[in-house]
């Protein structure tokens, strides 16, 4: 499965954005499609961070474990997880444009088994969705830390 890059200019700080991007435990208030999150290490997040994510995928819910396996405050943090034969690594970069934070996602998904391989060619066509679906999370991310900045 080719990466997959999205980006938006939050009308923050990179530390302000970081803050809410990284808080995981509101996640399922700030992004409408994930339903909940459960945490698996105690709070608050960081390094080795564990927590089980469950959103709306293609109108059926998923959920995933994941870890955070890069802690950069304030420019990156990265996530990890593995499933259906598959290792999944977001890279979440955030760099400062005058008085504005660029928040860039970057997904990479690597195929581990055969069958994680024949679906990785078949999921092509569905990239333009997926890349939508990462758009939207960045965007509630921005609205989120815009409307906690205007207070």
């Amino acid at each position: 499965m080719p990466s997959i890059s999205t980006s938006c200019l939050i009308n923050a700080s990179p530390e302000a954005v970081f803050d809410v991007a990284t808080n995981v435990e509101k996640w399922a208030e700030v992004v409408p499609a994930i339903e909940k999150i459960e945490m698996l290490t105690p709070s608050p997040a960081g390094l080795g961070t564990k927590f089980r994510e469950t959103r709306l995928m293609f109108k059926k819910e998923a959920t995933e474990e994941m870890e955070f396996v890069e802690w950069n405050r304030p420019t990156s943090y990265g996530l990890l997880a593995e499933s259906h034969g598959s290792r999944y690594q977001t890279t979440y970069t955030l760099t400062q444009e005058g008085d504005s934070t660029r928040l860039t996602l970057n997904f990479d998904a690597t195929p581990l088994t055969f069958m994680a391989k024949v679906m990785s060619v078949l999921m092509k066509p569905m990239m333009k969705m997926m890349i939508k679906m990462c758009t939207k999370d960045l965007e509630a991310i921005k609205a989120h830390v815009e409307a906690l900045e205007s207070r």
